[in-house]
């Protein structure tokens, strides 16, 4: 390997060759370094009242992956039977709508899987009990897979209400086994068969996400080596269906002394990494397919990593902690450090942030899946972009706890919403913004900065509602009290379209429900996503934020150099 002699322990895995430095983390943010733009107060403006607001629209600050905004699925899937509802076309419809992003298979049970090559699932299968209404069930998901096989590309199913209903209620069984294990920290072994890897990869295929698969690193040799036999196995499966996949090894090996007494130090892990890019490269199909990693957790003495911090306790979050601004502002600093020590020994090696929630211990109810968490979400989203982390990847699409997008009735929650209105609106290059706040004299850097972010983008290309050269604001107001911002520069005067998200209905900040600009976000069928309509304002309005709000903003027409070529 390439590596000095100087070089920290933990670094050679960094050093083996395509890898990316990946990380898991839960949700925090802060609005970033802005510099104040010298302005006259304008006459007749009260002091107290109006922010100006200029962009700089001539070469980008950042410029983060197309995938920037990606999804996780975690492995307990398969535990409690959630996997085989993934054809579900209500569920595609859903993932379809985040595309293009990475879907990222792995979690706490990544390092406890095993894959066993067979097709059958009645007889892969734990037997259903003596329940006549489960082995109905069981009956059900083998007739459902059957059918699945008759069909040509993208394999789509309709599941019965009674069906689903069965499934919530085996879901809601194991969960308690899943929490049992979490807290003891001690897992049981999970089995992935050769059905259930079709369907992972059918819904991956069929929504438009790049699957990347995370193997079992904590198969050993006595010598502490890895062993890579099933996952050789599982390769081999892979190739023969032609899968486009890529590739991670393991799961937070930094914290595998918790959970089975063992280490494996960042030279061995280096060192597997390395088996496994070899594994590839035998088989043709993989032979250059992507390989990322490795995954790292918490910091210590000369390791890169990054901290695994829920700055949030699941268990006792209440709504006003999302709206803590010294909370939203514990990611920031972590990331630089981590950015300091990377460009130091592999300069340009891109990092991603993955396994990210809006809360620890699976979230709570009616508060990590409610429009509160979403101030977090946002945030995280712009802090990171603007950082330069080039991708994150939510935790999870669906059933983890109350982090989920989507919930175990296949309705989209708000931060679904909120990730839908990112995707179809934000682009990957990121833009510096002036800020002046004429309520008071602005700090150096840090104008405003505590209540009310703001972030800007070029508007994503993919939406052929906005020529190329729009910008695109997202601004989140904490504050109890209406904001108002006046575009000033080269944002005077054009016309803006605004998406403003609140929440529906009479749960206020704990609603998981949704309206955008006065209108409830719904899907029309389970095909189709609702028309995200923005409402037009004039040219030269002052925009007003409402208190506690997310709000995006397209000014149109800037034709801003920055944004003009992708």
């Amino acid at each position: 390997m390439p590596c000095p002699s100087s070089c920290p322990p933990g670094l050679l895995a960094l050093m083996a060759p395509g890898l990316a430095l990946m990380a898991t983390f839960s949700l925090p943010s802060q609005a970033g370094d802005r510099r104040a733009l010298p302005v006259e107060k304008p006459p007749g403006v009260k002091g107290r009242t109006l922010i100006l607001l200029d962009v700089n629209t001539k070469s980008p600050v950042r410029i983060i992956s197309e995938n920037f905004l990606s999804l996780q699925l975690d492995p307990s899937i398969i535990h409690d039977g959630w996997l085989d509802f993934l054809s579900s076309r209500r569920l595609v419809t859903l993932a379809r709508g985040l595309a293009p992003a990475f879907l990222r298979f792995a979690g706490k049970r990544t390092d406890f899987l095993q894959f066993h090559n067979v097709k059958n699932p009645a007889k892969s299968r734990g037997g259903p009990g003596p329940d006549y209404y489960l082995k109905n069930y069981e009956d059900d998901i083998v007739r459902s897979d059957i059918a699945l096989d008759k069909q040509k590309g993208c394999k789509i199913a309709q599941h019965p209400d009674i069906m689903l209903e069965l499934q919530r209620e085996k879901a809601a069984q194991m969960h308690l086994v899943l929490l049992k294990e979490q807290f003891s920290n001690t897992y049981s072994n999970l089995t992935l068969t050769a059905r259930s890897l079709d369907k992972l990869y059918n819904f991956a295929d069929c929504s438009g996400l790049h699957l990347i698969f995370a193997l079992n690193a904590l198969r050993r040799n006595p010598n502490n080596s890895w062993n890579s036999s099933n996952a050789l196995s599982l390769l081999k499966y892979s190739a023969s269906k032609k899968y486009n996949i890529s590739w991670e090894l393991g799961n937070e090996p930094n914290n595998y002394r918790t959970l089975i007494g063992r280490s494996v130090n960042g030279s061995q892990l280096g060192k597997d990494y390395i088996q496994l890019r070899s594994l590839l490269q035998l088989i043709r199909t993989y032979s250059r397919a992507n390989l990322y990693g490795p995954n790292i957790g918490r910091p210590r003495k000369n390791v890169i990593a990054l901290l695994e911090g829920y700055y949030i306790d699941g268990r006792v979050a209440k709504v006003t902690d999302f709206l803590k601004t010294r909370l939203l502002d514990t990611l920031s600093d972590q990331i630089r450090k981590i950015q300091k020590v990377v460009n130091t020994y592999t300069p340009g090696k891109k990092i991603w942030l993955e396994g990210v929630g809006a809360t620890s211990a699976g979230g709570m109810n009616n508060l990590s899946d409610s429009y509160a968490a979403g101030f977090l979400w946002l945030n995280t989203l712009g802090l990171l972009a603007s950082q330069g982390i080039d991708v994150v990847v939510r935790h999870s699409f669906l059933d983890h706890g109350h982090n989920h997008l989507v919930d175990q009735n296949f309705n989209p929650l708000p931060d679904y919403w909120l990730s839908l209105l990112y995707k179809r609106l934000i682009g990957p290059k990121v833009l510096a913004i002036h800020v002046a706040g004429l309520q008071r004299k602005p700090r150096p850097g840090r104008v405003i900065r505590d209540k009310l972010r703001i972030y800007a983008h070029c508007t994503s290309y993919h939406n052929h509602n906005y020529v190329r050269g729009s910008i695109t604001l997202y601004i989140i107001n904490l504050h109890r009290s209406r904001k108002k911002i006046k575009l000033a520069g080269t944002l005077r005067d054009k016309i803006v379209h605004q998406y403003l998200l609140q929440p529906y209905g009479k749960d206020g900040l704990h609603s998981k429900s949704v309206q955008l600009n006065g209108q409830p976000l719904a899907m029309v069928d389970d095909g189709t996503l609702p028309e995200l309509k923005p409402r037009p304002l004039r040219a030269g309005r002052t925009l007003v934020i409402p208190p506690l709000t997310m709000s995006f903003y397209v000014v149109k027409n800037v034709n801003a150099l920055a944004c003009r070529y992708r």
